[in-house]
């Protein structure tokens, strides 16, 4: 008898969707200039809703200077590259933009993939191939690109406790000291909303020999003078040997870095399938990101702005009782604890109430740990606000979910 594909593929979905952790994505059409107001697509009327979580933090993705730049480029050269870096795909925004990651991070060179998640991932299983022996102590909450790129390295790895300084010192007390090492982190880990200790990081760093790989993700274009992230902010980003980050988030656009010395871009660059074997960024989407960098390096405003929206929503979650976590960056967790009430109340926010938020569910997050996320922005009024907190409380209430008196 043959093996049965279509059962297989389907069991396995079945299993997902007893667990309550089935993903539907959301059919949005955001509205040019009127971010959060987006429509819902797949509803019949097709009913505006306002975004809760969205990663374009600044809103930098309906920029004025953002748009103007990538519609010069498309009118300029085209919309794709055209190949990959070494082939036809080096085009001078390119090279304009890997400048300015540079100067942004104050390191020799910068390195662009078409992703965060493919520079984490070609990097850090590019360091294991270019430094035998390497090995690599990683936080316990680091992003799954970042578990996959030291995966596909092969190189050995020891897993230190989340932001626990004492266990890290530990493992790396215990390693072979002649070995080559790496400390894999992140500034802000996103479900939670916290800072790593980058000083207290770098400090062990330069006691046992390792290299830092940090990234900035969450946190390049929200933090630090310039916008360079929270290593800037902290004083360490000259302690910091490798900086990746991406071009998705904070900068509005699309596309992942690196920025370290010269030596060491280079080996990446010659040596990392996920980028040699790859077609470039289009250069509109360059274009774009170039401008959004050039300008949140001499603006705050919308830093300020952001700091502002983020304090004002964790208050108002805590004063309607709702179980919010506590986070000192821009980002907003609620917790539930469970994968199908999750789903449930983010589906009733969105059918309801036009509130869009997704859940939160393993493997994101660890088993009962689900959460929604939200993540204001400089656009998110408060009147958005009031109106959130309103259908929270009544979703809350609804699903018989305990809210502080």
């Amino acid at each position: 008898m043959a093996f049965s594909y279509k059962s297989s593929f389907q069991d396995a979905l079945s299993a997902l969707k007893r667990e309550g952790r089935y993903r539907v994505f959301a059919d949005i059409l955001r509205e040019c200039g009127g971010f959060p107001k987006a429509a819902h697509h797949t509803d019949v009327a097709g009913r505006p809703i306002t975004v809760w979580c969205s990663n374009d933090y600044l809103n930098m993705g309906q920029h004025p200077k953002v748009l103007a730049a990538m519609h010069e480029a498309v009118d300029a050269v085209g919309a794709g590259s055209g190949g990959t870096r070494n082939i036809s795909g080096t085009t001078h925004y390119h090279v304009e933009l890997e400048r300015e990651l540079a100067d942004l991070h104050g390191k020799d060179a910068a390195l662009l993939f078409t992703s965060g998640f493919v520079s984490n991932d070609a990097t850090l299983a590019t360091l294991s191939k270019v430094l035998p022996g390497l090995i690599i102590f990683s936080d316990e909450l680091n992003h799954a690109s970042m578990i996959e790129g030291i995966r596909h390295g092969g190189t050995p790895k020891y897993v230190f406790r989340h932001n626990d300084m004492a266990h890290l010192e530990e493992l790396l007390a215990a390693a072979n000291p002649a070995a080559p090492k790496l400390i894999a982190f992140e500034s802000v880990y996103s479900m939670e909303g916290e800072f790593s200790p980058t000083a207290a990081i770098c400090d062990l760093a330069e006691k046992y020999g390792a290299l830092t790989y940090i990234d900035e993700v969450h946190g390049v274009g929200l933090y630090g003078p310039r916008g360079a992230g929270v290593a800037a902010r902290d004083g360490t980003m000259h302690r910091i040997d490798i900086v990746e980050g991406t071009l998705a988030k904070a900068f509005g656009v699309m596309g992942g870095y690196i920025a370290a010395s010269a030596e060491l871009v280079d080996c990446i660059r010659s040596f990392a399938p996920g980028f040699i074997f790859t077609t470039s960024l289009a250069p509109a989407i360059a274009a774009g990101t170039l401008a959004s960098i050039r300008h949140l390096k001499s603006s705050d405003v919308e830093r300020e702005r952001l700091a502002d929206r983020a304090a004002l929503l964790k208050a108002k979650f805590a004063a309607a009782g709702l179980p919010v976590m506590e986070s000192p960056s821009h980002i907003v967790p609620l917790m539930v604890g469970d994968a199908a009430l999750c789903k449930a109340v983010s589906d009733t926010l969105l059918k309801d109430h036009g509130v869009y938020v997704q859940p939160i569910n393993y493997p994101t997050v660890p088993r009962g740990t689900e959460r929604l996320r939200f993540t204001p922005s400089p656009a998110h009024t408060d009147a958005m606000m009031d109106e959130l907190v309103e259908a929270l409380v009544v979703v809350w209430d609804a699903h018989k979910i305990a809210r502080a008196a």
